[in-house]
């Protein structure tokens, strides 16, 4: 059984920093992609960032130059450094991650977290 856990939400100030992390764990052969998603209330999720096993990726461009998304393949562990959060930042941030090969699978599935909150206030 995979399971997602993510840590690191809290309160945080509008120009602050925060830094979310997201560990899988379980039997896990490798993960393709692994990311952070949010959603606030009345709102659809959005995708946040995504970073692929070699490295590449993808942001929103609301969060682009502010947040910056990592990886430590070897820990199967995903990050999002938020820096200079804004109040609409404020949101559950949800891990998830994408083609993930257990043993004796053939292809690769889709998990996700189950949130943490963050909110951005004074």
């Amino acid at each position: 059984q995979v399971q997602l856990v993510e840590s690191g939400g809290g309160l945080v100030q509008p120009g602050g920093s925060l830094r979310l992390s997201c560990a899988a764990s379980g039997s896990i052969v490798s993960i393709n992609e692994m990311g952070w998603y949010r959603q606030a209330p009345g709102r659809q999720r959005e995708l946040v960032a995504a970073i692929t096993s070699g490295g590449g990726t993808n942001y929103a461009p609301s969060v682009k130059g502010r947040f910056t998304i990592s990886r430590d393949n070897a820990k199967n562990t995903v990050y999002l450094q938020m820096n200079s959060p804004k109040p609409e930042d404020t949101a559950v941030y949800l891990c998830n991650a994408q083609g993930v090969l257990v043993p004796g699978s053939a292809y690769g599935r889709v998990y996700w977290g189950k949130g943490t909150l963050v909110t951005v206030s004074s």
